[in-house]
């Protein structure tokens, strides 16, 4: 039997939940693709004052747990920073590496080779590019030892060990370092609960945010989360600009302003009508909502135009207001409902979707 994607999700949460050897999420595709690597928020939080990668993660797991005691707003709070990963660290000792003759730079350079790797060169060989890159054999840098051994060269020339003028030690840390806005920041990824829109998620994690994140922390939006916050405080504008720039092509083409006006005072009635036909179906007002509603102001004012062209047509007749205005209702009226049907049925197949992005 066709399951949804929110019941597979659950059921998949369900069989991996006892796994203690990996972290499972299951994570929708995004609404809009490219736009954050899943649905729901993507919220980054920012160590500013360089308390360090620890205490990074003890900040993001408060936000974690913030937002579990808030089940009815938000859920699916994670996030995959983790410091626990196994490295080596290499503290420097810059006074003993000049008194030998080494620069700093050079051993942070050396280290980045023999480990990372480095570009060379590319050279052709029998009609084929080949690229050279230097790096250290693994045998070479499989431990603390290894590490040690490695030379860098001095200001006379001579070869010095590393291990002379690098303490290196068995430490953690998060195994990808991430940086948003050039501070350390780690991802927590969330999803709205049942029947709050996205907009309310983000200002319920808003408000943990400042009540959760130390003091030097702080917190900035990225993917569709950070879009929405972007058009969110202009989306009144919006309505408002939409609904006077209907007016005024009326105005211009009936050259009066009271026509344009009957035609305008559709449009509250229509989207009280549609909002309150989300809000009886327990959906949230989310951002694709708010993109209907500017649809349908387009299409309530189709049909009011085309009642109030044949309206002022019968007048010019010289029928009386009322009997124009129903003359023109009867004429219009098999068009406007075809016209409508046929809208209503091909948003159909997208009200039923239940795919990435529905």
């Amino acid at each position: 039997a066709e399951q949804s994607a929110a019941a597979l999700a659950g059921a998949i949460t369900g069989a991996t939940m006892g796994i203690e050897d990996a972290q499972i999420f299951v994570i929708a595709p995004p609404a809009v693709q490219g736009l954050g690597n899943g649905n729901g928020f993507q919220m980054m939080v920012q160590d500013r004052t360089g308390a360090g990668y620890r205490a990074l993660e003890g900040s993001t797991f408060a936000m974690m747990g913030a937002a579990a005691q808030a089940p009815d707003q938000v859920q699916q709070v994670f996030s995959t920073y983790n410091t626990g990963s196994p490295r080596i660290a290499a503290d420097v000792d810059r006074d003993k590496a000049l008194m030998m003759g080494v620069q700093p730079s050079a051993v942070f350079d050396t280290l980045g080779v023999y480990l990372g790797s480095s570009y060379v060169n590319d050279f052709n060989y029998l009609g084929r590019t080949f690229r050279v890159t230097a790096q250290a054999e693994p045998t070479s840098r499989d431990d603390i030892a290894d590490i040690a051994n490695l030379q860098t060269r001095s200001a006379t020339g001579a070869m010095v060990p590393i291990g002379s003028v690098a303490n290196l030690r068995e430490d953690s840390g998060p195994a990808r370092i991430v940086r948003y806005n050039l501070f350390p920041a780690a991802e927590l990824q969330g999803q709205a609960a049942a029947g709050v829109s996205s907009g309310q998620a983000i200002t319920e994690m808003e408000k943990l945010a400042e009540a959760t994140l130390p003091e030097g922390f702080s917190y900035e939006w990225t993917g569709l989360a950070f879009q929405e916050k972007q058009a969110s405080g202009g989306a009144t504008m919006i309505f408002m600009m939409a609904v006077v720039f209907v007016f005024l092509v009326l105005a211009a083409q009936y050259e009066a302003f009271t026509l344009p006006m009957a035609v305008v005072l559709i449009v509250p009635m229509c989207l009280l009508a549609a909002i309150l036909g989300v809000n009886l179906r327990g959906l949230d007002n989310n951002i694709l909502v708010q993109i209907g509603l500017v649809v349908l102001i387009a299409l309530a004012a189709k049909n009011a135009i085309l009642i109030v062209e044949f309206a002022k047509q019968a007048e010019d007749e010289g029928l009386n207001r009322w009997d124009a205005a129903v003359r023109a209702a009867q004429t219009r009226l098999r068009p406007i409902l075809m016209t409508s049907f046929a809208f209503i049925f091909g948003v159909v197949p997208l009200m039923l979707a239940t795919g990435p992005g529905a």
